[in-house]
């Protein structure tokens, strides 16, 4: 079990860290930091995805999509899903954005419960019933005072929910169907990078004319694929209820990289952030009393 909270400690450390060193890859925008990003981290899955023997699950998804061509056109959507959380997660520190785009991974996981209610038919627990309260009062709060959630926030939030859903309802949520997003998403990575925007030079030229980026892009694309690894690693060896409680360390890191970049809360955030915070506590001390309480538990 230690070893699967070092894993999983360790990644959010390392998606933290991708967060807060974003802008140091300026002049890159962020379209080509996502490109290059799937770019060099494509080759490290591919070998990840054949270390754990999951290159057959490929071939099952691709023989699915030949018999049901309805699955093809779903993993297109899915990838696109995809392709967007990884954009904002790499554009919003370079554009002050990070703060709120955070937010929306601390109500990720309140999101996900509602969804499972909602297209699973999944029942909410006491304690996941008040954490969804005391959000819901948080996000209320903001409305109220007439600022509202910012766009990053909605978009973490309901695109990546949607992502999760559509992999489960398709049966592809595995590395290999993770390996599959990535490899559609492939052409817009190449045209991100190849092709120069109308104001600048395309993210070839930058990367060759930025020594510094021939050292970050390879390490950009190893702390990618090793974030990912020690995810799924952790998720192998940890109780369900634990590994849920740890993915809110990544959250907080992303706050707290927020921070450093120089953003601050706006005027009258703070009750919606102290609302929002006692919700996640109260899903990790219910993963806590679960992992407790689970069959074999000393």
């Amino acid at each position: 079990m230690v070893r699967g909270v070092l894993a999983s400690v360790v990644a959010s450390f390392l998606f933290g860290g991708m967060y807060y060193f974003s802008p140091f890859f300026a002049p890159l925008t962020g379209e080509q930091l996502f490109g290059w990003r799937m770019l060099a981290t494509l080759p490290l899955t591919t070998l990840l995805l054949l270390y754990t023997g999951q290159g057959a699950q490929v071939q099952a998804i691709v023989r699915r999509v030949q018999r049901y061509w309805r699955l093809g056109a779903l993993l297109l959507l899915s990838a696109a899903l995809f392709g967007v959380q990884l954009w904002l997660f790499l554009w919003a520190p370079l554009h002050g954005l990070a703060l709120p785009t955070s937010l929306g991974y601390f109500l990720l996981p309140l999101a996900m419960v509602l969804a499972g209610r909602v297209v699973f038919k999944e029942r909410l627990t006491r304690m996941q019933q008040l954490a969804v309260t005391l959000a819901a009062a948080g996000m209320a709060w903001e409305l109220l005072r007439g600022a509202g959630l910012a766009w990053p926030t909605w978009v973490v939030v309901i695109g990546y929910s949607a992502y999760f859903v559509l992999r489960r309802l398709m049966r592809t949520d595995s590395l290999a169907g993770h390996w599959l997003d990535v490899l559609i998403l492939l052409p817009a990575c190449l045209w991100f990078i190849l092709v120069a925007p109308s104001d600048n030079a395309s993210g070839w030229l930058v990367a060759r004319q930025t020594p510094k980026l021939y050292f970050l892009i390879p390490l950009l694309g190893i702390v990618s694929a090793v974030a990912l690894a020690l995810y799924m690693t952790a998720h192998r060896l940890l109780p369900l209820g634990l590994f849920g409680m740890l993915s809110y360390v990544e959250p907080v890191l992303l706050v707290l990289a927020a921070l450093l970049l120089g953003e601050r809360l706006e005027p009258g955030q703070g009750p919606m952030y102290v609302l929002i915070g006692a919700a996640v506590l109260v899903m990790a001390l219910e993963g806590l009393w679960q992992l407790r309480n689970r069959p074999g538990a000393s």
